[in-house]
């Protein structure tokens, strides 16, 4: 229940006042004085709501000079705290003063019950949003302070969707467990990784990247485990592994979804046993590595049409971070171009604007090339909105096009699935929609998931 103080020497003003509030479910406390009013201040702090107070006391009564000097003294001492003025002597200037000052409002005696109850209700409103959102800032800085001390590698952000992750990342960074990333291509999750690698009980030592989808098939077993001389044709010399190069590190799987079936197989025997051969090789070799994957792939739908082994998507995500595309943490949009144009160009308010109406489908990669564009096409101090060459069919930011004629049809969607081979996060890419914007027409038009 709600809590009024209310401050005035007149005892029947404050019965009034008292059986007023009771019968709208406030509590009321009573002050007959200034000086007792601050003390209960003072006391009971945390659990006044909001002050009634007179304007005139005993010693002057009709100046305003005592209420003004105790509105003061509240102000100082409770800054947040709202307070409602009565007085039987109405002073135009003075009321306007302390409205100025800060001041709720400012009520001549005697008063209408349903004005009075209405700005009370409105302030204790106010009040309870207010402190939800100080709370909730105050978290969002402990939140930020825990971070900083963790290594993050310069990560820009300012989204509390990719503040979690970062969080979260940072929570199992010590856990001698696989990691798996999973987000659209571009948003940022090899960023992840570093951040997880830094913070780990193996973050002495090295952190080796594999894009499992920027090498043809039958050359990433090779690119895992290594080869002996002879092991495929053009392998002349033996070669190291990236386990091997990884060793007491950490081992970035990017694309894991592109691994075929047979580096799965023994990708999972590593995983269990930190033992694996060569290609070409019998002699088997021991590691221990830490692995973290990523993906921007359906990893369950490919189980299902049975492109990727069950038991390997389980040993690979102990834990997942899923990393939403830029379009789903509109927070990190502004910081993320302001650092990639550096401190020597700023953007106008209308190129901010744009920025934030973009639908990124590229994510922050998409970001970065359009920043370094403009900063090579700008012909003065200021990014404007030509300078950013951001397509006409812009998106709102959630997913939604901004015009219906731009809205694609069943056989567009179907297309461009059939383009990616199914995988969603390449059709709505295409599409220049988020992939859950994807999901939710497909739905909508009977489509099917892969």
């Amino acid at each position: 229940m709600p809590t009024v103080l209310i401050i005035d020497d007149n005892a029947a003003v404050a019965v009034a006042l008292e059986v007023l509030f009771s019968l709208h479910d406030i509590e009321a406390l009573h002050a007959a004085s200034p000086e007792e009013g601050l003390a209960l201040l003072d006391q009971r702090s945390a659990s006044i709501d909001l002050v009634v107070q007179d304007m005139n006391f005993s010693a002057d009564t009709t100046s305003g000079e005592e209420g003004v000097e105790l509105f003061r003294a509240i102000r100082k001492r409770h800054p947040d705290l709202p307070v409602i003025l009565l007085t039987a002597w109405t002073h135009l200037d003075a009321a306007v003063d302390l409205i100025k000052a800060g001041a709720a409002d400012y009520l001549s005696k005697p008063w209408d019950d349903k004005r009075l109850i209405a700005t009370v209700r409105n302030l204790l409103e106010l009040g309870q949003a207010n402190r939800a959102l100080n709370q909730h800032r105050s978290d969002e800085l402990r939140q930020r302070r825990e971070l900083e001390r963790f290594k993050l590698h310069n990560m820009v952000w300012n989204d509390p969707a990719t503040e979690r992750v970062i969080s979260l990342a940072c929570q199992v960074a010590r856990a001698d467990v696989p990691v798996l990333i999973t987000g659209p291509n571009g948003t940022g999750k090899e960023r992840i990784a570093e951040i997880i690698q830094a913070n780990s009980a193996v973050r002495e030592g090295p952190f080796v990247v594999l894009n499992c989808g920027a090498l043809p098939a039958e050359l990433i077993e090779a690119e895992l485990f290594g080869a002996d001389a002879g092991a495929y044709t053009g392998a002349s010399k033996a070669r190291e592994g990236k386990f091997e190069a990884a060793d007491g590190g950490t081992l970035f799987l990017d694309e894991i979804g592109n691994l075929p079936l047979a580096g799965q197989m023994k990708l999972l025997r590593v995983l269990e046993t930190g033992r694996f051969e060569r290609l070409g090789s019998n002699r088997e070799r021991q590691v221990k590595v830490r692995v973290v994957s990523a993906t921007n792939a359906d990893l369950p739908a490919m189980i299902r049409a049975g492109t990727f082994r069950e038991d390997l998507y389980y040993r690979l995500n102990v834990i997942e971070l899923r990393l939403p595309p830029l379009a789903e943490r509109p927070g990190d949009i502004l910081p993320l171009a302001r650092h990639f144009l550096g401190q020597e160009r700023q953007l106008r308010p209308d190129a901010e604007a744009a920025l934030l109406a973009h639908g990124w489908p590229g994510n922050v990669r998409e970001l970065k090339n359009v920043m370094a564009r403009a900063s090579l096409l700008a012909q003065g101090d200021a990014i404007t909105v030509p300078d950013l060459g951001l397509p006409a069919n812009t998106m709102n930011g959630h997913g939604a096009l901004t015009s219906p004629e731009q809205e694609p049809d069943r056989d567009a969607i179907v297309s461009a699935l059939q383009r990616a081979s199914g995988v969603v996060a390449q059709a709505a890419a295409e599409l220049g929609l988020s992939r859950q914007a994807l999901y939710r027409r497909m739905e909508r038009l009977g489509i099917a998931r892969p």
